[in-house]
C-alpha cells in the first residue's frame, strides 16, 4: 500500500525548480499522494493549480493565522469558492499562532471561527495550525465540534505537526480529531512528543512532512524537507510503537483516505 504525505507546501518557492523530480522521488519512496494546504488566498489558488496539474496532489484552501491581519468577508468568499472545486479535500491551514506577532489575536480568532463555520457548512474537514495557542485552539474546536453535521463528526480534521501537551491530544481525540506527526518525532529533544505518539490510537495517526520545513533526521535540519522522507516518519513510529512498517503504512494511509475522502 502506498503512503500519503498529509501536509506539504509544494507550491512554495523552494520546490519551484524541481517539482517533477520531487514527485518522482516521492513515488519511488512509495508516497503516491500529497495534501497541499494553502496559507492565504494566493497560495490556495496555487495549491489548487498543482492539484489540477498532478494526479497525486490534493489541495486544502484557507487562511493561515499569520495571514489574517486583513481578513474579511471578501477573503472568506474567495476561499469558499475555491473550496467548492474538485480535488479540494479540506479547509486549511487554519488556526492560531501566538508565537509570531503577524496578526492580532482577536483577528486570528475571528478568521479561525469564520473558516471553521465555512468548513462545517461545506462538509470539509479542517487542517489545524497551533503554535503556542493550545488553550484557545482546543477550546474553539470543542465548541465547534458540538454542532457538526453527521458527515464530519467522525472526521472533523487534523491537528497538523502535533507538538502540544498530552492533555490537548486527549481533548482533540475526544472530539474525533486526527493527529499529524512529522520530523520532530525524530529529534533528540522530543521525548515527550514521542511518548504521546505511542499512545494515540493508531486509527487517529497521520504522517506528514510539512515540507519544506521540519526535515527529519538523519538529514540536516537546514536541508529542504520533501514527501520522499515520509518513510523516515513511518520508521520512527514503527519503532516507537513496536509495530511493523507495513502496519504503520497501512493504518496511516487508511486514516488519510478516510479523513480526506480520497478516491481509491
Amino acid at each position: 500500500m502506498s503512503l500519503i504525505d498529509t501536509h506539504c507546501h509544494l507550491n512554495f518557492q523552494s520546490f519551484s525548480e524541481d517539482l517533477d523530480q520531487v514527485m518522482a522521488r516521492a513515488a519511488d519512496a512509495g508516497v503516491r499522494r500529497v495534501i497541499n494546504p494553502g496559507i492565504d488566498v494566493a497560495t490556495s489558488h496555487e495549491a489548487l493549480g498543482l492539484a489540477t496539474q498532478y494526479p497525486g496532489i490534493y489541495a486544502a484552501v484557507g487562511v493561515h493565522p499569520n495571514s489574517t491581519a486583513e481578513f474579511g468577508d471578501g477573503m472568506l468568499d474567495t476561499i469558499e469558492a475555491l473550496a467548492s472545486q474538485p480535488k479540494v479535500v479540506a479547509i486549511g491551514e487554519i488556526g492560531l499562532d501566538y508565537y509570531w506577532d503577524k496578526s492580532p489575536k482577536d483577528k486570528q480568532i475571528e478568521a479561525f471561527k469564520a473558516q471553521l463555520a465555512m468548513a462545517a457548512r461545506m462538509g470539509l474537514p479542517v487542517i489545524i495550525h497551533n503554535r503556542e495557542a493550545s488553550d484557545d485552539v482546543i477550546a474553539i474546536l470543542e465548541m465547534w465540534a458540538r454542532d457538526l453535521p453527521s458527515a464530519l463528526q467522525e472526521r472533523p480534521g487534523v491537528l497538523h505537526s502535533f507538538s502540544a501537551p498530552r492533555t490537548v491530544a486527549e481533548r482533540a481525540l475526544a472530539i474525533g480529531f486526527f493527529l499529524g506527526f512529522n520530523g520532530p518525532i525524530t529529534y533528540k529533544n522530543a521525548d515527550e512528543l514521542r511518548r504521546i505518539a505511542t499512545t494515540v490510537p493508531l486509527e487517529r495517526v497521520l504522517v506528514e512532512t510539512d515540507g519544506p520545513f521540519l526535515t527529519p533526521t538523519p538529514h540536516p535540519r537546514k536541508h529542504r524537507n520533501e514527501p520522499a522522507y515520509i518513510p523516515l516518519i513511518v520508521d520512527r513510529l514503527a519503532a516507537l510503537r513496536q509495530l511493523g512498517n507495513e502496519e504503520i503504512t497501512s493504518a496511516t494511509t487508511a486514516n488519510a483516505m478516510r479523513l480526506f475522502q480520497l478516491p481509491q
